[in-house]
């Protein structure tokens, strides 16, 4: 019998770029609209929503609580030193905050969006030298190592004013995905472009939602991400989101080679094809592999309608975290498709021929990033 190439597989059930383009600018949804669809969706989504808040909750300790902790050993933990919990960390039974990490470590290193622009201007940079010069008062090895290293800590506090706005971002995440599971019970959501709607209301509401953060120093309050820099929640820190870990992501060690004679990863870091709309659904459970990392935090709080679902499925519960790792992709094309149609420059009946071909531009630039992901699953 002979052996089918699964990247020929992959081509046949993919949709094209022409395809894309004409379903973001026909107000289509890219994934297709059938009842399993709605289920894996809404279900893994509600899943996320309970992962999600945990993930906000940590990130904002870690950014208000562990600021400039040059040794967090307990930064995932939340302040709780219950030796119950600790013991429960100690041994996995837990959730995986090293996800977590692993996002705000790719939005921090592809640098984004007018939060990472704000980063770089002289305000932040006298905000960041009031903030050591309070610190490094009590502090010794932070005073010792701010003249050896003058840009060690600004560095780390560019992180956490990442940590924080990815904590603030899951926030809103995390209760819009909550609230979407509820109007699927109720009876208020019962297809995909319902689902895509639902996500783009709730993003398009939240859009101008200040994103600030400021910390306390010996009883003295510093921002570091102050009113006055305008930025907000949909073009400062989700726009970029998508960015980084929906398109770009980061290779993972043990997947492709990083000896750069092999030339596996691209120079250019606009080039990456990492993120969660390129991956394979292959979760491996092995250190280092940050989806498996998810999909083990998802297993965890599968609504049990969708659990049954997968059971009903090829190698039931053998399979499960590829099946959530599925269920996942075909939900961030939602997501992705939901942010694409909320950031459309013109509305999608004007007639204006100015507006319609700035549209297509738009619906174009995401059709050729779009068309190379894995727009298999979308049928699927």
């Amino acid at each position: 019998m002979p052996v089918v190439s699964q990247d020929l597989v992959r081509s046949n059930l993919a949709i094209d770029q022409a395809e894309v383009k004409r379903r973001l600018l026909s107000g289509e949804t890219l994934l297709a609209d059938t009842p399993d669809h709605v289920l894996e969706v809404v279900g893994v989504l509600e899943s996320y929503g309970e992962v999600l808040d945990a993930y906000s909750i940590n990130l904002i300790y870690q950014a208000e609580e562990q600021f400039l902790n040059p040794f967090p050993v307990f930064k995932f933990l939340d302040g709780d030193l219950n030796p119950a919990k600790i013991w429960r960390h100690l041994n996995h039974d837990r959730i995986n905050f090293e996800y977590a990490e692993y996002c705000q470590k790719a939005m921090f290193w592809h640098a984004t969006g007018g939060m990472d622009a704000y980063l770089d201007s002289p305000e932040f940079a006298e905000n960041c030298r009031r903030i050591i010069a309070a610190k490094r008062r009590r502090d010794p090895l932070l005073a010792l190592l701010n003249p050896l290293f003058p840009g060690f800590l600004p560095e780390l506090i560019r992180s956490a004013a990442t940590t924080h706005a990815l904590g603030q971002f899951w926030r809103v995440m995390s209760d819009l995905f909550l609230d979407l599971a509820a109007a699927e019970r109720d009876g208020r959501v019962r297809s995909i472009p319902q689902v895509v709607d639902f996500i783009k209301d709730g993003l398009v509401a939240a859009a101008a939602n200040p994103i600030e953060y400021s910390v306390d120093i010996h009883g003295e309050r510093f921002w570091v991400l102050p009113p006055e820099a305008g930025l907000t929640f949909l073009v400062d820190v989700a726009v970029p989101y998508v960015e980084a870990v929906f398109l770009r992501g980061m290779p993972f060690l043990g997947t492709v080679s990083f000896n750069a004679q092999a030339q596996q990863i691209s120079p250019d870091q606009a080039q990456f094809t990492y993120g969660a709309l390129y991956a394979d659904p292959l979760p491996s459970m092995g250190a280092g592999i940050p989806p498996s990392l998810l999909m083990q935090d998802m297993y965890r709080h599968l609504p049990e309608k969708l659990h049954q679902w997968y059971l009903e499925r090829t190698r039931g519960e053998g399979d499960v975290r590829v099946k959530i790792c599925m269920s996942f992709q075909k939900s961030m094309f939602c997501v992705t498709n939901a942010a694409i149609n909320g950031t459309m420059p013109h509305p999608l009946s004007s007639s204006d021929p100015a507006a319609q071909a700035a549209n297509g531009a738009y619906a174009e630039a995401w059709a050729q990033r779009l068309g190379i992901a894995r727009t298999d699953c979308l049928s699927a």
